[in-house]
């Protein structure tokens, strides 16, 4: 079992509903659960991608422990550019990928 945080920005009060049902609200828009296993983490996730697909509006990211993943965690998101995190030259660094429309400058060899 992991602590599980989930973070949601300008979303429909469902989500606050929902989430506020498994999860401690810390702070608007902020649930954490500190024992919440796999499948419960993969349901929550499983309704909210339902709920995102369907409404399509603001942001959710979700993080939990994953020892095996640099950093010892994982993170998914929604509504967001989706994020790595990656281990370079021993510093943690949150990694996403940029079109080549906004980087037109960046040279890939």
């Amino acid at each position: 079992m992991a602590m599980t945080i989930v973070v949601t920005r300008d979303v429909e009060d469902r989500y606050r509903g929902f989430l506020g049902s498994c999860m401690l609200e810390l702070a608007p828009g902020v649930y954490t659960s500190p024992r919440m296993t796999r499948g419960v983490r993969e349901r929550v996730w499983s309704v909210l991608t339902d709920w995102f697909g369907c409404l399509g509006h603001g942001s959710i990211v979700m993080t939990w422990s994953e020892p095996g993943l640099p950093g010892g965690q994982a993170v998914a998101t929604l509504g967001v550019p989706a994020k790595d995190i990656a281990a370079i030259d021993g510093v943690l660094l949150a990694r996403r990928d940029v079109p080549e429309s906004q980087a037109p400058h960046l040279k890939t060899e």
